[in-house]
């Protein structure tokens, strides 16, 4: 798959400061020389090609209310129950199995701790299974921009 002059403007510009705004692809758009339907359907075919996997913004979860990593040991026969069960549970924005004891790992978030509390406690109490609940202790930023040597690809 060969990336034309738009879709790698659109790849080396927007791996870092998406605008915030009511129509950030508008804005976008504005910059590179596009409409707003240009934007979203280059990001659209992007992601289908697999040459981008999410688009969006990352945000400072702590500034935006409370969030927690949690585990539970689902029987493996109960799998995919058990995740579509986690995966209704309010706040939840992540859900992924890993190959450990604690075999479905999820992130939840709430508004504050008191209501993240209640959440994890009413889920633990519908899967009936034990929950390994895993706070951050201390927060890194990982900046996942990368300077593409566009030249180089084939």
């Amino acid at each position: 798959m060969r990336l034309d002059m738009a879709d790698r403007q659109l790849i080396d510009r927007y791996q870092r400061d998406l605008p915030v705004s009511e129509r950030p692809y508008e804005d976008m758009a504005r910059e590179l020389g596009l409409t707003e339907a240009e934007v979203i359907e280059r990001l659209s075919t992007l992601q289908e090609q697999q040459v981008l996997s999410r688009v969006g913004p990352v945000f400072e979860h702590s500034q935006a209310g409370a969030s927690l990593l949690a585990a539970v040991a689902a029987p493996d026969e109960q799998m995919d129950l058990v995740a579509a069960r986690i995966n209704r549970a309010p706040g939840v924005n992540h859900n992924y199995a890993r190959e450990h004891t604690y075999n479905l790992w999820f992130v939840m978030t709430a508004p504050n701790e008191d209501t993240l509390e209640e959440r994890l406690d009413e889920l633990e109490h519908q899967l009936k299974l034990p929950m390994l609940r895993l706070p951050m202790v201390e927060g890194y930023h990982i900046d996942l921009g990368f300077d593409i040597d566009w030249e180089a690809l084939p």
